[in-house]
């Protein structure tokens, strides 16, 4: 037996109810019956002239050529754009989805952060203005079709084999990190080609890049041109960090993001900077973390204390950051090269400082160091 939805094919998962087997791995996103034939979901043709698109700002040329090969190898295979942390990655696909709505094709982009989905929706908006560009996600699933569909990743399950083309952004981040029933549902619900978006594939998108099943398209250079921040590391106790980081905060005037690796540390931290600066926190638990996020992004030198919640899909001006406690084991090499990608996104500010305070010598850090080296030095 194997899940029509999820894929699943472990037989302790399946049940055999009053209208027949189903699986229980994905019954949060309702009961699929294995003997009922699926029927793709039905959605409206595609609208006229939907195709045309503008984006305000030139691309520069390494971006020209990456989206132009994206858009031709999609006839081939799945396509991994491998591109650093503030590249365009958005802007890299969207010659690709013209061309599949100019054949009439269906276009899902599938996003992990149900804040993201919201603003990135507005973008394709205007990128797109024939298109009809709708947002899928908590709270905004009245309307469910469109020419271009901008939803979470746990949405795809209302679209089976609906995708000509899915475009699946961070495939490496929580919740669709090995989450085999959000794998499983994202793949039936696409009946064509799927781009993954990420600046730290896994091991799954590396191995297919290996075997050829995935073509793998790089940039290593955001479009301002500067190199990638590089973080300092610095190592010592716990007290000698705690005076390490207010002086460090004391020194910038911009806005400063401090990641730590758990809920519970964010709030004795937040209560220790608090003593000397005000400081705002935000965490998977906070109730109001899109306002907080909101309020903070609108500060020109604001103090936020946060958990890998604000590590990807959150762009924040002139911001500097410290992971502090970057040995700690939650942090893997991608999760620290995306704390660190949230400095220097922007034109008016493509630099600014990162610092990793750790206890104890890492491994993992130093990783991160040295590939955030070695994607300057391949893109000089």
């Amino acid at each position: 037996m194997r899940c029509p939805r999820c894929l699943n094919a472990d037989q302790e998962f399946f049940y055999h109810g009053s209208k027949g087997w189903y699986c229980r791995k994905c019954i949060s996103f309702g009961r699929a019956l294995l003997e009922e034939d699926r029927e793709p979901a039905q959605l409206s043709p595609i609208h006229e002239g939907s195709e045309e698109y503008s984006i305000p700002y030139p691309l520069t040329a390494d971006q020209k050529r990456i989206s132009h090969q994206c858009a031709e190898a999609i006839d081939e295979k799945d396509v991994l754009l491998y591109c650093v942390c503030g590249a365009g990655k958005t802007e890299l696909v969207t010659e690709s989805i013209s061309k599949m709505l100019r054949q009439g094709k269906k276009v899902g982009f599938a996003i992990p952060r149900r804040q993201v989905v919201l603003e990135l929706r507005e973008r394709l908006a205007g990128y797109f203005p024939y298109a009809k560009v709708i947002a899928v996600c908590g709270g905004h699933t009245e309307e469910t079709d469109g020419d271009l569909i901008i939803c979470t990743t746990h949405q795809t399950y209302r679209y089976y084999q609906a995708f000509d083309l899915l475009i699946l952004d961070e495939p490496d981040a929580f919740p669709f990190r090995g989450n085999a029933v959000l794998h499983g549902i994202a793949k039936t619900s696409c009946q064509g080609r799927m781009i993954y978006l990420t600046a730290t594939p896994d091991a799954i998108l590396r191995k297919r890049v290996e075997q050829g099943t995935l073509a793998c398209l790089r940039l290593n250079r955001r479009a301002h041109g500067h190199d990638l921040p590089v973080p300092v590391l610095e190592t010592g106790s716990l007290p000698v960090l705690l005076i390490k980081l207010v002086r460090w905060l004391h020194q910038h005037d911009s806005p400063r993001m401090v990641f730590v690796p758990t809920i519970h540390e964010a709030d004795l931290l937040q209560r220790f900077l608090s003593l000397f600066m005000p400081c705002m926190k935000v965490t998977s638990k906070s109730p109001d973390r899109d306002e907080i996020i909101e309020k903070f992004r609108n500060q020109k030198d604001g103090i936020i204390v946060t958990t890998t919640v604000m590590e990807r899909g959150v762009t924040i001006p002139g911001v500097d950051v410290c992971v502090f406690h970057a040995d700690h084991e939650v942090f893997d090499v991608a999760s620290l090269i995306q704390m660190a990608g949230r400095v220097g996104r922007t034109f008016d500010h493509p630099d600014g400082d990162v610092l990793f305070l750790l206890e104890e010598k890492s491994h993992t850090a130093d990783r991160c160091r040295d590939e955030l080296m070695e994607a300057n030095r391949c893109a000089a």
